[in-house]
């Protein structure tokens, strides 16, 4: 029963991040659309508003059903996979992250159905890179702080036994 009490705690932390990653995509919309780039640290980091029709780095642009399709099978994954999950003390990282990804996925995908594009706003302008959001962030930490936990944690793949199905389980 603890990794199903973990499972509704990854849900409260995919709620707050969501609500996060929503609160400042409203103020991008209130206060940068429309309106020059606003300098945080000159040459450095700028808010800059942008309507993402498509992945990271512009990839395939005006691709919603897809987007929406991979999200829905992504986030499905997640569920599986945390409802799963062990709630032991060893899990509880994992746990985190998945809830933090969950919050990033969802990010995305309530704009995408909502609005047809993902809110942008945050540039770093020392190193031209493409501007992005909260939700961006959240995947983006969560991906490389899980690859370095899964390949230099304390894990071994039978701690990940959890995700397969067992003889005899329903689907």
């Amino acid at each position: 029963m603890k990794g199903k009490r973990m499972f509704f705690i990854d849900l409260g932390i995919a709620a707050a991040g969501l609500l996060l990653d929503q609160f400042t995509k409203q103020l991008a919309v209130t206060y940068l659309k429309g309106q020059p780039p606003v300098r945080l640290i000159a040459g450095v980091l700028e808010l800059r508003y942008l309507e993402n029709r498509g992945a990271a780095f512009g990839f395939l642009q005006n691709q919603k059903f897809f987007f929406v399709i991979m999200t829905c099978l992504v986030l499905a994954f997640f569920g599986y996979a945390l409802w799963r999950m062990p709630g032991e003390r060893k899990y509880r990282l994992l746990h985190v992250m998945g809830g933090i990804l969950t919050a990033g996925a969802l990010g995305n995908f309530v704009d995408r159905v909502r609005l047809d594009y993902v809110v942008d706003f945050i540039y770093i302008s020392l190193i031209d890179f493409p501007i992005f959001n909260v939700a961006d962030m959240y995947i983006s930490f969560m991906c490389a702080l899980g690859l370095l936990v899964v390949f230099k944690g304390p894990y071994e793949e039978a701690d990940f036994s959890f995700l397969k199905k067992k003889k005899g389980e329903a689907v």
